[in-house]
């Protein structure tokens, strides 16, 4: 692995606070043109930040000048979500100036700053939507931290996903304009523009040597133009680079139309080129929809390489040595198809031969596997593919013949395996499989923890594993302790660190070293208190949000993450219903407050479905006199990296209830944990390798395990054997199926019992209910000691040593960049 960057120290000192607080009113006055007696909130905030850029620019220009001086191997991390989170806080920990700007705050509250009120003016980056953006966000801190000559790529989305309310219990989407005012993080790059072709037709020609080449001709054209944003490690001189693409009209206005009086038209190019970097993830359930994700795909990859390639070549070094130079890792298949742009750029453009050329590609890309379900492994119609980018699939076409020319003289007796494996699903509607090219063309391939990778490897890609059996590799996810337990978690990261020291913030194994302060009674009154705290923080959150008083020293039991029936939220329902109708009926149980938030896809029915039911059983729940306070029930809409800033430090019980072999990894998972919650959860993703670190005494798991859901399948799963043995089951479902909860519709959730149980009930909600509610007995057995919950909480922080993103990223330079 590559060495951090041996930066000389700056000239000036590490500025104290006399230096920010002059840097902080020169800025608001010079660079935001307010007077600090006019100054509002939103002013002090673009002054701050301007002061903290400012601190990060000269390390940022060393490090991408050191790049280059010491001519390192570049990792480019392709990817179509960055979920950064609020950018503040975390430059003020990297660049170790949080107290002296803190205490510049405090000191300029006589001339109007409120310190409390600046972290809210801060919108959160709408550059992603969960744990795939998440991630890609934790690995450019942890490859900053680590020196590693890191880039994140992706698009600067004008608009999120969109912005959650509650309406009537319902989802609804409004626009996420997140750049309303500005970002002051990002420096626009107008002379960096690269043009992307679409459509068009391809001509094939012969050269003077009798070589056959390809043209992609006629194609319409949108410019890509960079904005800049720097990421700076923690503790370290390193600022790497996070560069996003803005799509641009190349013909702005069109001054012929606006003449005749269509005004329209005249600016309608411009509209549909920019549309490509409009909004995360537009509707794919429609045909324009579908083509638009397609494009968005392109536009960032394209524009990428291009500039990926721009600095090569400054190397003067042949491009036989980019993978040498040059490591590009797809996190997920949205970017896969940079695999054929780089083919077709090789072919076509530098008219390097296929053998070669293929040779390049290959030893440069990697990828990463984020899901189990084959439904969600990326296809494209072929058709779509041919109107959109003809040459690459031309290209594909080739690469999947010479491939499965390989196969068949390797298994010339198996025409199901090349069906299996070849990159085109036949059909009524032939479809490109963007996660055989991803496997195909790149020299490793990897999951993200040690179940989800073995599942791969006999599940979705047991033919490619047959094939290359060193291809597959597992590489854990994990965290950045710095957002997730420092930032997020101020009061616990200062009781950490005034025990084991403040090495954790660099190498979180050092939490283990807490193991024994689980038994000093002083340290485990100390950690409750510091729950308590962040739990009454939570609790302010959940009356200004929702109006809704919760009591702080009832058990948070906390489920947030994406809105999707494989994640069960439906299965935690099922169990408030339980426990609601225990409650009822007199049972004495320890008070609890069960919290969701998430987001469904528009599109996604039955998400939505499920989010409606969770807000109408609160309102049922929450209103009826003879719970007597024992139960709550809260939904908190607009689920962002802020919110579970304040969520996580305050969750008492972390729900992570999967079907087992569904959920790749989970990184929600490990923030819960790391800061103190207890989980329940199946053997699934990561919750399996977190049980062996933290200890199978200090975990809550139930259900079925993977094995056995597959031989269940296997066998012909039947839910109404379940159903019809367990009468407390049918109860619940017969509360939903005849309206209990939507007295003025009492159909409303008659499609959700018909899914458990006509419809064979897909993610065996069924088969792991009674196992999930007697969990649950369990777990409130224990909440009812005090002293006993808390040394298992302390033992949970103690285990999660290997979870960092620091640890994955290393894993990752070594094991598959050659860093």
């Amino acid at each position: 692995m590559n060495k951090p960057l041996d930066l000389p120290e700056l000239d000036h000192p590490a500025p104290g606070a006399v230096a920010i607080r002059r840097a902080l009113l020169n800025h608001l006055i010079y660079t935001v043109g307010k007077d600090p007696l006019t100054a509002t909130d939103r002013d002090w905030f673009f002054a701050s930040a301007a002061v903290l850029r400012e601190r990060m620019i000269e390390r940022w220009m060393e490090t991408m000048r050191g790049y280059y001086v010491q001519d390192r191997k570049r990792v480019y991390y392709l990817s179509m979500e960055f979920l950064m989170g609020r950018s503040m806080m975390n430059s003020m920990l990297n660049i170790c100036c949080e107290k002296e700007f803190q205490d510049a705050l405090d000191d300029l509250a006589d001339a109007g700053l409120k310190p409390e009120r600046l972290r809210e003016m801060e919108h959160d980056a709408a550059l992603g939507n969960g744990g795939l953006g998440r991630l890609a966000a934790c690995f450019l801190d942890s490859m900053a931290t680590l020196g590693v000559a890191g880039y994140g790529y992706g698009i600067r989305y004008e608009y999120g996903m969109f912005h959650q309310s509650i309406e009537g219990g319902q989802q609804v989407e409004h626009p996420d304009n997140w750049l309303r005012y500005g970002n002051p993080w990002e420096f626009p790059r107008p002379e960096v523009l690269y043009p992307v072709q679409f459509h068009g037709r391809v001509v094939d020609y012969v050269d003077n040597h009798g070589r056959r080449h390809s043209q992609w001709v006629d194609t319409s054209e949108v410019m890509a133009m960079a904005y800049d944003t720097p990421i700076p490690g923690y503790a370290t001189g390193t600022v790497n680079n996070m560069r996003l693409w803005a799509a641009k009209s190349s013909r702005d206005f069109d001054l012929n139309y606006f003449n005749e009086g269509n005004y329209i038209r005249a600016v309608q190019d411009k509209n549909e080129s920019e549309n490509l970097s409009k909004v995360l993830y537009p509707s794919d359930s429609t045909e324009m929809g579908r083509e638009l994700r397609l494009k968005q795909q392109y536009f960032f990859v394209s524009a990428s390489l291009q500039d990926m390639l721009y600095r090569f070549a400054k190397s003067n070094l042949p491009l036989a040595q980019l993978p040498q130079k040059v490591a590009i890792q797809l996190n997920d298949t949205h970017p896969s198809i940079g695999i054929a742009e780089l083919m077709r750029i090789l072919l076509d453009l530098h008219q390097l031969d296929w053998e070669r050329a293929w040779g390049i590609t290959v030893r440069t890309f990697a990828y990463t596997n984020h899901t189990l379900m084959p439904e969600a492994l990326e296809t494209w119609p072929v058709a779509l593919f041919e109107r959109v980018l003809p040459r690459h699939l031309q290209i594909i076409y080739e690469i999947n013949h010479r491939f499965l020319k390989d196969v068949m003289h390797r298994y010339p007796d198996d025409p199901s395996l090349w069906r299996r494996v070849s990159l085109i699903e036949e059909g009524s509607e032939k479809r490109v499989r963007m996660a055989h090219l991803a496997v195909v063309g790149s020299h490793r391939v990897n999951g993200v923890a040690q179940i989800h990778t073995r599942l791969m490897k006999e599940t979705i890609f047991a033919d490619f594993h047959r094939l290359w059996p060193d291809k597959i590799v597992n590489m854990t996810n994990g965290v950045t302790q710095r957002r997730w337990l420092h930032q997020a978690n101020p009061a616990l990261s200062d009781l950490l660190s005034s025990r084991i020291g403040k090495g954790w913030l660099k190498d979180l194994s050092k939490l283990r070293e807490l193991t024994p302060l689980a038994q000093d009674a002083p340290f485990r009154a100390a950690f409750a208190q510091v729950k308590l705290a962040n739990k009454s923080r939570l609790a302010q959150l959940i009356l200004q949000r929702q109006g809704l008083e919760v009591d702080p020293r009832s058990m948070f039991d906390v489920q947030v993450k994406r809105i999707h029936e494989y994640k069960r939220q439906l299965l935690n329902v099922l169990h408030v219903i339980t426990l609601y109708n225990r409650i009822r009926e007199g049972a004495d149980v320890p008070a609890r407050t069960v919290i969701f938030a998430g987001k469904a896809a528009p599109a996604y029915h039955m998400a939505k479905l499920v989010i409606r039911l969770i807000n109408d059983v609160a309102d049922v729940v929450n209103s009826d006199v003879q719970v007597r306070g024992l139960l709550k029930v809260v939904f908190i809409p607009n689920y962002d990296v802020s919110t579970a800033e304040v969520i996580i430090p305050g969750a008492d019980l972390s729900e992570q209830i999967s079907t087992a072999g569904t959920e790749a990894s989970g990184t929600g998972n490990m923030k819960l944990a790391l800061n103190g919650a207890l989980t329940i959860g199946t053997l699934d993703g990561a919750n399996v390798e977190m049980r062996e670190e933290i200890g199978a005494e200090n975990f809550f798991i139930f259900g079925l395990t993977a094995d056995e859901v597959a031989a269940q399948r296997a066998a012909g799963y039947n839910p109404w054997l379940h159903y019809d043995n367990d009468a407390q089951l049918q109860q619940v479902l017969h509360m939903l199926r005849d309206g209990y909860f939507s007295p003025d519709e009492p159909g409303r959730y008659k499609a959700v019992f018909d899914a458990l149980t006509y419809g064979g009930d897909r993610f065996m909600l069924l088969a792991d209910y009674a196992s999930y509610v007697a969990c649950q007995e369990a777990v409130s057995a224990l909440y009812r000691d005090p002293e006993a919950w808390t040394k298992r909480a302390i033992l949970n922080v103690a285990g999660m040593g290997k979870f960092s993103s620091d640890r994955a990223i290393a894993q990752y330079a070594k094991g598959i960049w050659n860093v």
